[in-house]
């Protein structure tokens, strides 16, 4: 009976956690598409003219100056970890949305399609966070900060690694599957650091 109730109350705790997960998730998501949706107004669908190498490099940046502001004493910019992540959500679905339609030569998307296609995109993501977290139990939560950024440097290396290869893998996932991993580990992060 009482090994019933331990199992009993570990799935309740399980279970919570996981809506809870999901309301988060939804802030984060509908915090980084107001963004997207600010800047596709002020810019354009400037961004749709970027090759996949570049989004790479864009989203390595931000995740380098996350590693950098976890590790360093003094910071000269004062903009922290936050926007860093949010950036590396929505360059992560730009490369998405680019795998799928390809490059263009020039802002070729109005608002309404680009925010139906971040829709889509961040649709499938969370799908698979969903997936993923009720296999793993919820694991991320015992991760810090830094280990998500590392995870999320090292996913844009593979990226790289299969870019430079032309995208021809052997036994690994694709590009695609990175970009979903980094949007991830990045919202995880945002979760950490809201709480």
């Amino acid at each position: 009976m009482a090994n019933e109730l331990k199992i009993n109350s570990k799935f309740i705790t399980n279970l919570y956690e996981m809506e809870a997960t999901e309301k988060k998730y939804h802030e984060i998501i509908f915090q980084c598409r107001a963004l997207f949706e600010k800047k596709m107004s002020d810019y354009g669908s400037a961004w749709r003219i970027l090759r996949l190498p570049s989004l790479t490099d864009q989203i390595m940046i931000k995740a380098q100056r996350i590693r950098s502001l976890q590790t360093n004493k003094i910071i000269k910019i004062n903009e922290g970890e936050e926007s860093e992540f949010i950036g590396i959500i929505n360059y992560s679905v730009m490369a998405l949305i680019q795998i799928q339609k390809g490059i263009a030569e020039q802002s070729d998307l109005d608002l309404e399609t680009a925010l139906k296609l971040y829709d889509r995109k961040l649709k499938t993501t969370f799908e698979l966070m969903l997936n993923k977290n009720h296999d793993y139990g919820e694991a991320w939560r015992d991760m810090r900060i830094s280990s998500l950024t590392d995870l999320i440097l090292q996913k844009l290396l593979r990226v790289k690694q299969i870019e430079d290869n032309e995208g021809i893998t052997i036994v690994s996932e694709g590009i695609e599957a990175n970009y979903h991993d980094i949007v991830n580990y990045a919202i995880f992060a945002l979760i950490h650091l809201k709480v």
